[in-house]
């Protein structure tokens, strides 16, 4: 069989492409900087999971990141012997060969096994994603154009209110600090239940892996169980208008009784009048 040059190039490229697919691999891979609840200067891994969904998301990814390094390790011996063995110099009398029945039914099988040992845990992990436990703590969140509204429910110790959460600029970090947090208990079942009342929205948080959209006039819900106290931060990740980037998400996770101290207190400062106006404020 034999190459011409313009074919030599077009091998060449495709194994520079091959060695730049080995790298993306190989460096997203590295935790370098992972922040706890929040992104750090350079850092090029996801955030530190605390929900075991997110885990799971994790080890789903680096087994893909390693399936592609063997996956393009393969595609480039494959270019690298055919340059050798299949260039004029080895070949001065060409080959006629124009089928071969083994590596024709060999790249349609391979490509289907490959697809079907991705799907089997990422159906498994959907499955998880969209399981409904019993929830211990159920939290509406409504987006706004360009802020949070989160509703808590009135339970035997508190709840009962609704506050909204708007950027806080002269938080750190910056651009991802809020006036109001919200606040969960540690290692409970939250459900999330999403809507907007504008635009679409999307409430993501990295550090639980996961992020569900908010849209008018539709409920979507999530739920996840942080088991490590902290404060964590998110983003709207939904293109919704001029100030898309200022609607920060910030989610404190505490022990059960900071988080039934909070709702005790909460049922005061959320407080609103019949004119809609906060309690607190008035006073």
């Amino acid at each position: 069989m034999r190459t011409t040059q313009a074919q030599h190039r077009s091998s060449w490229g495709l194994a520079a492409g091959a060695f730049a697919a080995l790298g993306t691999a190989l460096v997203s891979t590295a935790a370098l900087a992972a922040g706890i609840g929040q992104p750090e200067p350079w850092q090029m891994d996801r955030q530190v999971a605390v929900t075991e969904n997110a885990r799971d998301i994790h080890t789903f990814e680096q087994g893909m990141h390693w399936l592609s390094f063997g996956i393009s390790a393969f595609v480039l011996g494959l270019i690298v012997y055919c340059i050798f063995k299949f260039n004029a110099k080895a070949n001065p009398v060409p080959s006629k060969t124009t089928h071969n029945t083994m590596i024709e039914i060999a790249w349609t099988i391979v490509p289907v096994l490959i697809l079907v040992a991705v799907a089997i845990p990422s159906f498994r992990l959907l499955r998880t994603q969209l399981s409904d436990p019993k929830a211990d703590v159920i939290i509406k969140v409504i987006g706004h154009a360009w802020y949070w509204s989160y509703e808590y429910p009135a339970v035997e110790n508190g709840g009962g209110f609704t506050f909204d959460a708007n950027i806080d600029e002269d938080k750190q970090p910056k651009l991802l600090g809020t006036d109001n947090d919200m606040v969960v208990p540690v290692n409970k079942i939250v459900k999330i239940q999403v809507t907007a009342a504008d635009v679409l929205h999307s409430w993501a948080m990295p550090s639980f892996g996961f992020k569900i959209d908010a849209i008018p006039g539709r409920l979507n819900q999530f739920w996840f169980k942080a088991e490590r106290e902290g404060t964590y931060h998110g983003q709207c990740s939904e293109l919704c208008g001029a100030r898309h980037a200022y609607m920060p998400i910030t989610v404190q996770v505490v022990s059960d009784e900071a988080y039934a101290a909070w709702l005790a207190e909460g049922k005061t400062k959320f407080a609103r009048l019949d004119d809609g106006s906060k309690f607190a404020e008035a006073k």
